[in-house]
């Protein structure tokens, strides 16, 4: 910082924490009128506002300054600052979960909504939008699709606890925000072969008949991998499964990545193909053990005949 900045009381914005650093961050954010928590990181904070501790897990957490994560008013306000900085941001319900619209209040036909959640109070899920029931009467039923926080401004009292520099804790984080889990994850350096276009005048002594067309030859070459340890949920995670090529890329970019490999263990079934085996026959019936078994059914084909023709009229 020079001189003449110290001077103005100005901040060098360069210095400190910089859009796209990790920092580790505890924060409580609550209603600026009434103080209600909404969201916190701290289990006493989240326990005194009699909030179900035992559904999450409550701690600080890694986010990227300048991605998205934070509202655009603490983003700016982390910009510049150091590990160990603390504050509180103002947040106007505009730049928070926008205003209260009374036209998203819609009345609707109760036939719409699942038996088990017409009551007030209850979230529901109607042609994509998330609602909250205010009131059902004579089969119509008082919809609210503000967001629950909209018209409230908030206050976001923060702690910015450390830079995270480990980068399998970054990538783990990353993918934390996307799958609401932490699968196993390692960054290591692969060497890899892998077939290159070189011109010809840049390969030594190469032959006048070449006409400096270009060739291919394979040249061994490092790649910076990020390993996921696929687990079940993982798996079925809609998010993952739809958008695993975008999740990816931002974490290849944020990490100058070359690429991702996601391994998904496949865990025995110990005796239970041996029982299906049993099943099927293969415990000790042959084929010709069959043959013999069918030969000793008594059938007459006139009489089974006589019978199906009996059971049709």
């Amino acid at each position: 910082m020079s001189d003449e900045s110290q001077a103005n009381g100005e901040t060098d914005e360069s210095v400190g924490i910089q859009d796209g650093d990790f920092i580790r961050l505890s924060y409580t954010l609550r209603t600026a009128e009434d103080g209600r928590v909404v969201d916190t990181t701290d289990a006493e904070t989240a326990e005194e506002a009699e909030i179900d501790t035992d559904e999450y897990d409550f701690e600080p957490r890694i986010i990227v300054v300048g991605a998205g994560h934070l509202f655009d008013a603490v983003d700016e306000e982390v910009v510049g600052a150091e590990p160990g900085d603390v504050g509180t941001v103002e947040i106007p319900a505009a730049e928070a979960f926008g205003e209260y619209e009374d036209d998203q209040v819609r009345t609707i036909s109760a036939s719409k909504i699942d038996e088990d959640d017409r009551y007030p109070g209850a979230q529901v899920q109607l042609d994509g939008e998330q609602g909250q029931i205010v009131t059902i009467v004579s089969g119509r039923a008082r919809v609210d699709f503000n967001h629950p926080l909209a018209g409230d401004d908030l206050e976001y009292e923060y702690e910015i606890l450390e830079e995270v520099e480990d980068r399998d804790e970054r990538a783990g984080s990353l993918l934390g925000m996307y799958l609401q889990e932490v699968p196993e994850v390692r960054i290591e350096t692969d060497v890899v072969e892998e077939e290159q276009t070189v011109e010809a005048e840049e390969i030594e002594e190469a032959d006048e008949d070449d006409d400096d067309e270009p060739t291919k030859e394979v040249v061994e070459v490092e790649k910076e991998t990020l390993y996921i340890e696929a687990t079940p949920q993982m798996t079925m995670n809609q998010q993952w499964l739809f958008q695993k090529q975008q999740v990816a890329q931002d974490i290849i970019d944020r990490l100058e990545l070359d690429r991702v490999i996601v391994q998904e263990t496949i865990e025995g079934m110990g005796g239970m193909m041996g029982g299906l085996g049993g099943m099927m026959g293969g415990d000790g019936m042959s084929a010709g053990d069959i043959e013999d078994a069918v030969e000793d059914v008594d059938v007459d084909a006139d009489e089974l005949a006589a019978e199906l023709e009996g059971s049709q009229e």
